[in-house]
């Protein structure tokens, strides 16, 4: 399993970098030119490639926490990504918003002792968090302590980010300076533009804030998202000229925004307007008419309703015009209806139970899908609800709170599993311990007799060296010769009797062979001791390996079911601790969630209430007008 994880984590790299290098992302994630040789990294990138910060973040922090408590570190397989996975633990944080520890993250590693381009990337990501947390001023003096040489791939995003403070600043002319230096990088193309042309605006300079808007707009890209820019430069140049009443330019600037883009009803209507505020109502039919067909939850097809039938009046098509407004008095009357059970459903805690379903989550579209829920009325204007960041923020937190919830009970299972584990390895190794141990102790005493035995003979081994001692090399026949000699002559001794002479030559004869053969042999056999020593040494050395492997095995079975139940029992205050909050903070932030939810759909339905005041006044007023027209035709006639 490690394995293939580590070869999707290679794949991925490979898919990252090339979308790094054509898109100028951040090098969160990236591979080392190395290669990966940490699998438990690689797995924690893995996670943060799927968008799954929490599994990543859990990961590489259990990694990085290992890795401190190592007393040889440079040993380790994290230790050649080490700095950059402190980089990418402070950047998988902030994907989960956790700014607070996401900037301690990033400014240990600034503090600490890093290259120039490592410190001035660190900087870069802290002052991108202070720009996310709306702290323009914090990142305006984060990026300020840049100094030397900026790491190639950042060095565009850093200048665009420069930008964005200044304008957040309010301090249009430098970022309008930067945002001109920038139009020619690849990876803000359109970004760069639409900035420049909004900060231009700002600054006074309308004629060169819409022509760069204008060049903005008619940009050529297969990018999703350069092309999204595109079309909402469009809508705001389009709209701005509107406001301006110079109608033939706007229509002519918001055709060009995509029929299916996400900018697409609101450009259909303004393209209506513009029409409209020329007098031209027969053309303003052909973008409402398309634009009345669309989902009616959206409130650019609400108006687009009013406005339908209010260009059919303008054309004198009464009866039309009638008709179209008694369709959209029925519209607004279903969807008031719809809003009203929709703030009911909210109220009464269905809409946190359609968020919670997992099916759902399966598909990246799930929002969307959300709609489609039957006998689910508080899901149908959950698009717009989710249109507003402080509601996206209110959403995430309590589907965040809602995982956790779930995992923690998972992690419940996981110790109850553990203790299981524990348990049969426990029975296991217990009853074969004792045997074991008492067998393990005779060897354990015959190694130790042996080894100073052997210690023994090497102590007189190296004494020899420098006073040879030739009758300590004597073998074991010549030992026992020499004592047979001594008992003979002990025996001759104690009878009393004379000991014949030639019997005392015989002796000494035999005693001298032994002391010859024992002196001319000495040194050939202290070469053939040492070699022997060395045999048995490598001898010793094999057990002493055997011994050694004996006790790593014997507590690796104690180590794997003794000292876990501290942890254990740690392990579930911690977990309970956790569980016991996300328990008091789940309803709460569901309770903002809804209350949030139901004032927003409050003020859709009063609008739409609005709407269908005008479309009763305006029926009526059709209505009047068409019997006047029929009435001045028939005296006509």
């Amino acid at each position: 399993m490690s394995r293939l994880i580590l070869i999707l984590v290679c794949l991925l790299c490979t898919t990252v970098s090339m979308a790094a290098s054509t898109k100028g992302t951040g090098s969160a994630g990236a591979c080392p030119p190395g290669g990966l040789k940490d699998v438990y990294f690689g797995e924690a990138l893995y996670h943060a490639f799927q968008g799954d910060w929490f599994e990543s973040i859990a990961r590489l922090d259990t990694e990085l926490g290992q890795h401190r408590g190592l007393d040889e570190p440079a040993l380790d397989s994290l230790y050649p990504h080490v700095d950059q996975a402190k980089f990418d633990v402070g950047d998988f944080e902030i994907g989960y918003r956790m700014h607070l520890r996401a900037g301690r993250a990033i400014t240990a590693v600034i503090e600490g002792k890093v290259g120039e381009e490592s410190r001035n990337e660190a900087i870069y990501r802290l002052a991108r968090l202070y720009f996310q947390k709306d702290q323009p001023e914090d990142a305006l003096h984060a990026v300020e302590r840049i100094q030397g040489k900026v790491p190639e791939k950042i060095r565009d995003d850093l200048e665009f980010l420069r930008a964005q403070i200044f304008m957040a600043g309010g301090r249009f002319g430098e970022a309008t300076r930067i945002l001109k230096e920038l139009q020619g990088a690849k990876s803000l193309q359109g970004f760069a533009g639409y900035n420049l042309g909004i900060s231009l605006l700002q600054e006074g300079k309308e004629q060169d804030g819409r022509q760069s808007l204008d060049r903005t707009g008619q940009i050529v890209s297969g990018d999703p998202a350069t092309q999204a820019i595109r079309d909402k430069s469009n809508l705001v140049l389009g709209y701005k000229l509107l406001d301006e009443n110079a109608g033939a330019n706007a229509k002519l600037v918001l055709d060009r925004v995509r029929l299916l883009g996400p900018f697409s009803n609101k450009a259909l209507l303004g393209s209506g307007w513009a029409d409209a505020n020329q007098g031209e109502f027969e053309r303003a039919l052909v973008p409402w008419s398309i634009l009345a067909k669309r989902e009616v939850t959206d409130s650019a097809v609400q108006e687009a309703l009013l406005a339908l039938p209010f260009a059919y009046g303008k054309l004198k098509v009464y009866g039309r015009s009638a008709v179209l407004y008694g369709q959209a008095l029925d519209s607004f009357g279903k969807e008031i209806d719809k809003l009203g059970a929709s703030i009911t459903s909210v109220q009464e805690g269905k809409f946190l139970q359609a968020l919670a379903r997992e099916e759902l989550k399966q598909d990246s579209d799930w929002v969307v899908k959300l709609r489609n829920l039957p006998q689910a009325p508080e899901t149908y204007y959950l698009l717009e609800l989710m249109a507003a960041h402080d509601f996206q923020e209110s959403l995430k937190n309590y589907l965040d709170l809602n995982e956790l919830r779930k995992k923690l009970q998972v992690w419940e299972g996981d110790l109850d599993a553990f203790e299981e584990m524990i348990q049969q390895r426990r029975a296991y190794y217990q009853p074969l311990l004792p045997e074991t141990d008492q067998a393990f102790k005779q060897l354990d005493s015959q190694i130790r007799l042996r080894l100073e035995q052997r210690n023994r003979i090497e102590k007189r081994l190296h004494a020899m060296l420098v006073a040879p001692r030739p009758d300590y090399l004597a073998t074991g026949e010549e030992r026992i010769a020499r004592e047979e000699l001594a008992r003979i002559e002990l025996a001759l001794g104690a009878s009393g009797a004379a000991v014949p002479d030639p019997l005392n030559e015989r002796i000494d004869r035999l005693r001298g062979v032994l002391s010859w053969n024992i002196a001319t042999q000495y040194h050939q056999r202290l070469t053939d001791t040492y070699q022997d020593l060395a045999n048995l040494n490598q001898e010793v050395d094999r057990l002493k390996q055997q011994y050694n492997s004996f006790v790593r095995t014997r507590q690796a079975a104690t180590q794997s079911y003794e000292g876990y139940d501290d942890v254990i029992r740690r392990q579930r205050v911690l977990i309970a601790s956790a569980r016991e909050k996300v328990m008091a903070l789940l309803p709460r932030q569901g309770k903002v969630l809804e209350i949030m939810a139901v004032n927003e759909l409050t003020k859709r339905r009063a609008r739409l209430e609005q709407f269908q005041v005008t479309a009763r006044f305006a029926i009526a007023d059709s209505y009047d007008r068409a019997n006047k027209a029929q009435a001045q035709k028939r005296v006509g006639q």
